[in-house]
């Protein structure tokens, strides 16, 4: 019966996963019993915005707070406490990515979490190539591009941070990703002719692996649906972890999981689809570029 309160496998891949499911847990748990926001989180000793983060899965909690909210909520059940308690050791583990908490946005965190938990990957770039599929020398181009002189040493770590995400296109068990590129990404000459040569030479790698596909948008067929810019969509093998949608911003970042917001970006990811090179022929446009670059 505990599995009813959303146990998750000690083998997850990621602290995310519980953590959503977690707070996912919370929030029916209040919702339930007629307790607002702010009763929740002044119970806690807590702020507004961190109980809607907690009830996201986007910070980790405490498990006094777990079991004053609990009791707050009217959960006595020893078994559905004992449920939810114990996931509190899965949803703090630590994460790769915080040995880089020193140059890694807070908006961004959350994002490594659920890409690294997820089982697919669906996104659609219109500047420039995703993150994954990026080599050493593109990722420096763009980490350059931000605002204000950038010290050698963290340069070197925010180029580490992006290389060492791509761990997971080859690990275990690795996620489905769809990747779909605008044409103005091929184009764009991020650090140079060479370094755009040997992006698009990783890119044509990448196309290889039985786990990823890739499609290019060429301008020659138009506009398309994805008017917003650039989004990745992420889903989960865990039921209790929801489809969500990330866009990013100039200095911060958009999470969506309510299902309406989810399915307005699943089908502009059709229609991307739909309109984009299939895969074999995506192969020989990025050849060709590559041959003119």
């Amino acid at each position: 019966m505990a599995e009813k309160y959303g146990k998750v496998s000690g083998d997850s891949p990621s602290p995310t996963a519980p953590r959503v499911i977690l707070g996912g847990q919370l929030r029916g748990f209040r919702e339930a019993a007629g307790v607002t926001m702010d009763e929740a989180a002044h119970r806690i000793r807590a702020s507004r915005s961190k109980l809607s983060r907690m009830e996201n899965g986007r910070v980790s909690i405490k498990e006094r707070d777990i079991e004053d909210l609990l009791t707050l909520y009217g959960v006595t059940d020893a078994e559905a406490r004992s449920g939810v308690l114990s996931l509190v050791g899965l949803a703090n583990a630590v994460g790769w990515w915080d040995r880089y908490d020193d140059v890694l946005p807070d908006w961004f965190e959350p994002y490594l979490g659920l890409e690294s938990a997820s089982c697919l990957i669906r996104c659609f770039e219109l500047q420039f190539v995703p993150g994954l599929f990026q080599t050493v020398d593109y990722a420096r181009a763009v980490a350059l591009l931000g605002p204000g002189m950038v010290p050698g040493d963290e340069l070197d770590r925010r180029v580490s941070l992006r290389v060492k995400r791509q761990d997971l296109l080859t690990r275990p068990g690795p996620p489905r990703i769809w990747a779909v590129l605008d044409e103005g990404v091929l184009r764009r000459p991020l650090g140079g002719r060479a370094v755009m040569r040997a992006q698009i030479g990783r890119l044509l790698e990448v196309a290889d692996l039985p786990n990823v596909t890739l499609q290019v948008v060429p301008f020659g067929r138009g506009g398309h649906a994805a008017a917003g810019g650039s989004f990745s969509m992420l889903r989960f093998a865990d039921p209790g972890v929801p489809d969500m949608v990330y866009a990013e911003q100039l200095a911060s970042a958009v999470y969506f999981d309510k299902e309406s917001d989810v399915d307005l970006y699943a089908g502009v990811m059709d229609r991307l689809g739909a309109k984009a090179l299939i895969p074999a022929q995506t192969r020989s446009f990025l050849t060709r570029i590559r041959d003119e670059t």
